[in-house]
């Protein structure tokens, strides 16, 4: 299976990058083939609206920025990880803006499973984003969650978390 993940932490040693790394260690083992973007770390620009990708040049958003890199290779993916820590109760700003200019590509149709990767300080911020994960993108993508994985406090970077994602990437 072809899998891409979406990481929109800046902390590239961080809880989330740690369930990350589980989960590809896991995935990765029973071959499974795995892209990695650290979105946060790259150049990418909120969807502006201008309806080019419909109107002018279906499919081509008019931003040429690191999303160029990235469609090509959601497009191609059976799964995608969206993987973010919790600022004020939902997705970071870059995994948004990612996730927001997959407009210019309309929904990747050969993508038929998700699962969503959240890390935080605190056990009671999750709500928001994952309603938004399964109103955005697993009802209206049309596609199965296969998994929901959250780690706060203590649990961030603790060899349990992490082996709960190699785990999870192992059964895929």
């Amino acid at each position: 299976m072809k899998i891409v993940i979406l990481n929109g932490s800046p902390h590239l040693n961080g809880p989330t990058s740690d369930m990350v790394d589980g989960f590809i260690e896991g995935a990765t083992s029973v071959g499974h083939e795995v892209e990695h973007f650290h979105v946060a770390h790259m150049n990418i620009h909120g969807c502006i609206a201008c309806e080019y990708c419909r109107n002018k040049k279906k499919g081509k958003c008019v931003q040429k920025d690191d999303m160029q890199e990235i469609y090509p290779k959601l497009k191609g993916a059976d799964m995608i990880v969206f993987a973010s820590p919790i600022y004020y109760f939902t997705l970071s700003a870059q995994l948004q803006a990612a996730i927001q200019r997959t407009y210019a590509i309309d929904i990747p149709k050969k993508v038929k499973k998700v699962a969503l990767i959240l890390s935080s300080g605190s056990p009671f911020v999750y709500g928001p984003a994952i309603t938004e994960y399964y109103q955005s993108i697993v009802e209206y993508w049309g596609v199965q969650s296969v998994g929901i994985f959250t780690a706060n406090g203590k649990q961030n970077k603790s060899k349990k978390k992490r082996n709960e994602l190699v785990e999870f990437g192992k059964r895929l």
